[in-house]
């Protein structure tokens, strides 16, 4: 009992001398050249700790890839490799984010932290989503990752988070095409109008942006004289969204010309307007 005490107290104080080391160096950089072998994992894993607790995640990082390298078979590189995502991520390394998460994901697939590892590889995109005229394809991309977290891990602390992530997502590649589509229809291309706000209706359904979408249908339609179109959009915005500034717009341009909120037709939004009315849509 005693010797165990003591190589305890010999790993904590070349812990703390670890520590120590590099704390007096005020903000520099941590000394990649240092012999690290001389540490045990433990020790190197503390350090890490102590540098994402100073604000320094990519020298954390360091410290925990140096576990990995140092000791690969031991239970502190399993641990290590969660923190060199964590530390990476939190440092604005997607790439390398990513890349520990996945490695984690592929050589402890029923760990208890995989869930965790899988949520940071989602985070590694969804973080970078920019502005919504940009392109699109890390959305996507965070899309399929936060999916699996759902689908993969349902029970796990992350899932909900992931979906309310993922609907934000949504939300924003539907955005994307409501940007489009208001482009084209301030400068009167309003068959590509229609194109990019029918995509929002069809496949977006779920999303903030489905209203203003069916407005800007009825708007389009009505400049290219198609009024059963414009008709059938108002129909669907007053049957789900009555309630909104939208309808009363579509409702005041429908009215304005005579028309009224109708479905009328056979077009694709009739063919919506007859599944809505039968539960099948929204």
């Amino acid at each position: 009992m005693t010797g165990k005490r003591a190589g305890a107290g010999v790993r904590t104080l070349g812990a703390i001398l670890l520590a120590a080391a590099v704390a007096g160096c005020g903000n520099s950089e941590a000394d990649r050249d240092e012999n690290l072998e001389v540490y045990t994992p433990e020790q190197i894993f503390e350090r890490g700790e102590f540098e994402l607790s100073r604000d320094k995640p990519n020298d954390g990082a360091y410290y925990f890839s140096e576990i990995e390298r140092l000791y690969p078979y031991s239970n502190w590189a399993k641990r290590a490799l969660i923190m060199q995502a964590f530390a990476f991520h939190q440092d604005k390394d997607y790439d390398n984010s990513r890349s520990a998460a996945q490695r984690y994901i592929d050589f402890y697939p029923a760990d208890e932290d995989a869930a965790y590892a899988q949520y940071l590889l989602a985070l590694s995109y969804y973080d970078q989503i920019d502005e919504i005229g940009r392109d699109q394809g890390l959305t996507f991309q965070a899309l399929q990752s936060l999916r699996t977290v759902i689908e993969v891990y349902p029970d796990s602390e992350y899932a909900q988070s992931a979906i309310l992530k993922f609907d934000l997502a949504f939300d924003h590649l539907a955005g994307k095409e409501m940007e489009v589509g208001r482009y084209y229809l301030r400068r009167q291309h309003y068959a590509s109008a229609i194109n990019r706000f029918r995509v929002v209706v069809e496949s977006f359904q779920t999303t903030s942006n489905t209203p203003e979408a069916l407005h800007r249908l009825v708007e389009a339609y009505l400049s290219l004289g198609l009024t059963d179109e414009a008709q059938t959009a108002g129909a669907i915005l007053g049957y789900n969204f009555q309630s909104t500034d939208w309808y009363q717009d579509s409702y005041a341009l429908l009215t304005g010309q005579g028309l009224e909120p109708k479905a009328k037709g056979n077009g694709w939004l009739a063919q919506i307007y007859r599944q809505m009315v039968k539960g099948q849509w929204l």
